[in-house]
This record gives C-alpha cells, structure tokens and sequence, in this order.
C-alpha cells in the first residue's frame, strides 16, 4: 500500500506526516465514493440483471402478456428483494407439485431455472458483499496509518503542549470497540496472510505499524510477562521489532526479537462456517484479562457459538483450589495461542 508509515520514520518528519496525512485522506475518500458505488450496485443488480429473470419466469406461467408488467414491477426493488421473490417463486413451486402429486417436465424446467438464477444471484451478492468488506478493511488500515502519522507528526510539533496520558477508562473503552469491530472473515479461496482467529499469521509475516500484538516483555521485578502493545517498527536486518506498550500509564519502548511477539488476529472467524479457525474446549491460550492489558494464561471454557460471541476462558490462578479463575469472557481479538517458554 502506497504512503505506508514507514516512510513517517524519515527525516524531516513533519513535513513527510503532514504528506502522508493528506495522501491518507484523499485515498480515504476515494474509497468511499467506490464503497457508496458497491452499495448502490445491489439496486443496480435488482433493476437490471433481474429484470429479464423475472419477467422469464413468470412467462413460462402464466403467457408472455404478463412479461411487460412484470419488468416494470421489478424496477425499484433491491437485490434482496429479488432474492426473497425468486425463493418465494421456489417454495410455491414445490408446493404446487406436492399438491398435483407429481413432477411434470414442465415444473422440472422451472424449478432448474429457478435454482440456477438462485446460485446466479447468491454469488453476485457475495461477490458484492466480499468487494464492499475489502474496501471496508483497506479503509480501516489507512485510517490507523493516518492515526499513527497524526501521532508522528505531534513529536515533531514542538509547538503543542504535550498530550495528556488517556485516562484509563477510555483505554479499555477502546479496547473494547476494536474488538467489536475486528472483520468478519468472509469465506471465499485461500485464507488470510494475516492471523485470523485461532490461525496464527503465516511464518514470514511481518506485523505492520500500527498493529497490535501480545509482546513478552521483562517486568520492573525481572519477571517476565506478555502485555499488549502496539507495533512502532520491524528491523529487517536484525528481525527485531520495535513495539511501545499500549498502556500509556506505563509507557516503555521495547525492542524484542519476533519469537518474543504474537499478531494479534486481523480476523474473526466465524464458528458456523469456519469452526476449525477457533480454539477448542480445554485448549491452552494466552488471554487479555479483562480491564487490563496484560496477556495470561488460560484453558478455553467454551469457544465462541456465534460470529458476535466472545470465548469464555479460566485463567490460571492459583488462589482457586482447583488454579483456575471462574469463566469469564474475552473477545476472539485478544485470544492467541500460548507458546510455551522452554524448559531450563
């Protein structure tokens, strides 16, 4: 992707941020003229490509008089409408030949017809749908480059006051909607680069600028433990990241090698269609417990039955007799799979 934050690295830095921040917008609103395009395109789709189908079928039933009437009952409808209509047609047909006890060759025509613009029209939509999620998600990418060059830029302006840590509250309230709004993977050819779900990202992958990972980093007593944080840099040369804890009140840099850092999931996967994605029952993770922003470990108590459903995970805790924490909920967004340290 063009303009990309590695370029908000080179001196002089303010000049390139405000640059970027502007290459950013005028993408952005590129993007969503093209979206309100998709969008328009389904009506697009109900007036035209249906417009024949409809008129085709109901001339088979009841004569080619009617046709004229029927385009004209089409135009104004969406896709969906069409759909819903042509399914209707389906079910009526089905029951008519359950009602005559037997299947003419002339319903068997029909119904093939109507199956075959059925399948015609489900893939137009999804090919629509997956365009339009595309577009959604390549918006979202540019509006987190641009969140970062505005970040960027405010360093280089030293005629602003310093700006305030963000209060703690918003912080998780933050946390919180970007695991809300993480994408539906769709199903289609392939699978993402980018981590999805309980798949973590392919092995050459490199977390971008911006991305949020879990970061095992040394604590102030030594000890070590995985926090959330937020990607600033990858070294190529030395396959070291640089990452800033997410939470300000702590702020520290950390530079750490990739096996000290996990993507978190671009993805959510969708247990009704893609059930493999997902972390099983008893299943070992790493999970962001909630209102914090560190990353511990849990056993998955149940996996998520809906797209919109968190897991519900037992934290390791040794203050319960059996060392598990009681269920409790954590978003698909902050669930990743537990690498073990190795023994000593």
């Amino acid at each position: 992707m063009a303009n990309t934050c590695h370029v908000l690295h080179m001196p002089p830095g303010g000049a390139i941020c405000t640059m970027a921040l502007v290459s950013a917008d005028s993408r952005i609103a590129e993007l969503l003229t093209e979206l309100h395009q998709l969008i328009k395109q389904t009506q697009v789709t109900g007036d035209t490509l249906h417009s024949y189908r409809g008129t085709w079928v109901v001339m088979l039933s009841y004569g080619a008089a009617a046709g004229g009437v029927v385009q004209r009952d089409w135009m104004g409808r969406t896709q969906d409408d069409v759909m819903k209509h042509n399914l209707v047609n389906i079910q009526k047909t089905h029951e008519r030949m359950q009602t005559e006890n037997k299947i003419s060759p002339y319903y068997r025509t029909k119904l093939r017809g109507l199956y075959t613009t059925a399948k015609a029209d489900a893939e137009a939509e999804c090919n629509i749908l997956r365009k339009a999620l595309d577009k959604i998600a390549e918006i979202k990418s540019l509006l987190e480059e641009r969140r970062i060059a505005a970040k960027i830029a405010g360093l280089y302006n030293d005629s602003e006051a310093p700006r305030k840590t963000m209060r703690r509250g918003v912080l998780m309230t933050l946390l919180q909607q970007s695991a809300m709004t993480l994408p539906l993977w769709i199903g289609k050819p392939g699978r993402p680069h980018s981590a999805w779900g309980a798949i973590p990202a392919s092995g050459d992958y490199v977390a971008k600028p911006g991305d949020k990972v879990a970061a095992r980093v040394k604590a102030v007593d030594g000890d070590e433990q995985w926090i959330l944080a937020e990607v600033v840099s990858y070294s190529h040369a030395t396959n070291k990241y640089e990452v800033d804890d997410i939470d300000e009140e702590g702020k520290e840099r950390h530079t750490l090698s990739r096996r000290r850092i996990i993507p978190l999931p671009q993805w959510k996967a969708n247990p009704e269609t893609d059930p493999e994605a997902l972390f099983q029952k008893e299943q070992l993770v790493l999970a962001l417990y909630p209102q914090t922003t560190c990353f511990y470990r849990a056993l998955i108590h149940t996996p998520p039955q809906r797209p919109q459903d968190d897991y519900s995970v037992l934290f390791e805790d040794t203050s319960y007799a059996d060392g598990y924490s009681p269920p409790l909920n954590v978003a698909q967004r902050y669930v990743v799979a537990c690498k073990e340290p190795k023994k000593k």
